[in-house]
């Protein structure tokens, strides 16, 4: 049973909903019904709390109450955002200012995003508006391709069919970073409900579509490396699912203006549905989301199978091992394989600048780091999301040029077009590389053995404890407390040599000596790094609520025959991992 004092905060919060005339009549009724009920779960998790405007956004289950995504959360976070944008630009008038307003396919996507609109007219700021459902990258290309100040995006990317989420971004197309992101967070809280225009001003809403689709396109085709391996190789025999998103349209259409001539959709998976029918969840990083994609494969004999995540920012892929089954490539192995390719066959056609740079997140494998420095290549460390891989292309402009960056949990932008994660621009580039495989006589897994053998071997897992509610969250903290507290001195046998509190900013050596740790701004991450080269970091999701351990194991490779033992023995060490760590 829930504490009696926050159950009767909780009934005088939703009290308010049942009887104000702010809300609709359907909202109204919903909520009256959670005050009647005799369980009070839903009361509690809908109103405990303020759905927290955060530094990318909003993030949250669907349905009434003021810990839910709803119209009037919404409504408040763009007045928020609108008061923010004057602020920020106060010598311009109405219709100065505009912003790009998108949506992916989710249940409430095209409300949320028309409420959006409306209230950024209103506010006397131009809304670009897309005409139906595009994918996160494009959303971030139109913020700078047509000059805009901001951006909406409503989406809530890989999760559960229950969320959606807002996405905040600013004039680089890139989401908001300091000081703007604190900067809209303080508006965003002053904002009462009463407070917000939601009626539009028509002559400020402009509907877009395929005129960026094509601008965008275009764009996509600038992340091609070498065009003749698509030429010698345009029977590539691609499928694609779009698993039931923002993906469906651009993706095949990128395809072909690449070059490739041979992709098949999963059709299934191109039908738009918020409620993802095929899969228990629309994410990638799950194989169990690929079936009908390795299904189809199998029956048209393809080199492989790609997808994006309803949003198209993530993409997946599976390729055929040595037996000639479908493995899936997981999310290290996708940013390890890009790198490589990017940086080896730059240097082949000679490409390569001196001033060119990679980016990862310090949670994606340190395999890559390796590549970088036996090339040559400065290699970047940033925080996990984009922006902050948005951030460092925004330092090097005009000094340095970006030549690609990713992250662990199925990320890639292989080009600086754009300030997101890209799975257009990303898949393209995938069938490139496998179309260069080919032509050598490997697959992609035959090329991930390669970079095995050349640069070492690496084994990632990441490990995620899910603590839905308030008590979860509460327990989250805890554990996080409990670390820091008391950080392990070894992890599975072996001795923690260096340390990093991303919060604290602090460096602890193997000897406990500390020194500050270099990073732009703090974060609520730990890591660990022992002797034998395991790497295991730990942080909290800023958008889910769940606690996430990446765990970084080496092994060694002889030979590509050697992958499947070598995998099999770092699977063993993972697993002392998580029992040295209680996860």
């Amino acid at each position: 049973m829930e504490n009696q004092e926050l159950i009767k905060q909780c009934e005088l919060a939703a009290r308010e909903w049942a009887e104000s005339p702010l809300f609709d009549d359907e909202t109204r009724q919903a909520v009256r019904h959670m005050l009647e009920a005799d369980d009070k779960t839903e009361l509690v998790e809908s109103f405990y709390k303020t759905l927290e405007f955060g530094t990318g956004g909003l993030r949250g289950i669907m349905g009434p109450g003021i810990n839910r995504m709803n119209k009037y959360i919404v409504g408040m976070a763009t007045q928020g955002f609108a008061n923010y944008i004057h602020k920020a630009f106060p010598d311009k008038v109405a219709g100065e200012l505009s912003v790009v307003v998108g949506h992916d396919c989710r249940n409430n996507s095209r409300l949320f995003a028309e409420t959006v609109a409306a209230i950024f007219s209103a506010n006397g700021i131009k809304a670009y508006l897309f005409e139906s459902l595009r994918p996160t990258p494009e959303i971030s290309f139109a913020i700078r391709h047509l000059g805009a100040v901001a951006g909406v995006n409503i989406t809530a990317s890989h999760n559960p069919k229950e969320y959606n989420g807002y996405k905040a971004y600013w004039s680089d197309g890139a989401q908001v970073l300091t000081p703007h992101d604190t900067g809209i967070i303080d508006e965003v809280n002053k904002v009462k409900l009463s407070d917000v225009k939601f009626e539009p001003n028509a002559d400020l809403i402009k509907i877009i579509g395929g005129e960026m689709d094509y601008d965008y396109m275009m764009a996509v085709r600038e992340a091609r490396i070498d065009a003749e391996v698509i030429r010698k190789q345009k029977d590539l025999n691609i499928v694609y699912s779009a698993m039931h998103g923002t993906g469906r349209v651009i993706v095949p259409l990128c395809l072909r203006s690449w070059g490739f001539e041979n992709i098949n959709v999963v059709p299934e998976q191109m039908v738009i549905d918020g409620n993802f029918p095929t899969v228990v969840s629309p994410n990638p990083e799950n194989a169990e989301a690929m079936t009908l994609g390795m299904k189809l494969g199998t029956k048209l004999g393809a080199d492989l199978v790609v997808a994006t995540d309803p949003d198209a920012d993530r993409l997946a892929i599976v390729c055929r091992d040595d037996k000639g089954e479908w493995v899936i490539i997981n999310g290290n192995q996708t940013c390890l394989m890009f790198s490589y390719y990017i940086i080896k066959n730059k240097i082949a056609l000679g490409q390569l600048k001196p001033t060119d740079f990679l980016v990862k997140t310090i949670v994606t494998t340190e395999l890559i780091a390796e590549i970088a420095k036996k090339n040559g290549v400065e290699l970047r460390d940033c925080y996990t999301g984009f922006k902050w891989i948005a951030r460092e292309i925004a330092i090097s402009e005009g000094k340095q040029k970006y030549i690609g960056g990713g992250e662990e949990s199925f990320g890639f932008l292989p080009y600086d077009k754009v300030r997101d994660k890209d799975a257009p621009a990303s898949i393209c580039l995938i069938c490139e590389i496998a179309a260069w495989a080919k032509q050598q006589g490997m697959t992609l897994y035959d090329l991930l053995r390669q970079i095995y053998l050349e640069y070492g071997f690496s084994y990632e897992h990441t490990v995620n404890v899910v603590k839905p509610g308030k008590s979860g969250a509460d327990e989250i903290k805890a554990m996080m407390e409990r670390f820091r507290q008391t950080p392990p001195a070894e992890i599975a046998g072996s001795k923690v040599v260096c340390a990093k509190d991303y919060e604290a900013l602090t460096i602890t050596d193997g000897e406990g000596n500390v020194s500050p740790l270099d990073m732009p701004a703090k974060s609520n991450v730990l890591q660990w790094y022992t002797a034998d080269g395991t790497k295991v970091s730990v942080r909290p999701s800023g958008t889910e609520p769940k606690i996430k351990f990446y765990i970084e194991v080496k092994g060694t490779m002889q030979k590509p025959e050697d992958y499947d033992a070598a995998k099999a023995d770092a699977v063993k060490k993972v697993d002392a991992v998580k029992a040295s760590l209680g996860i």
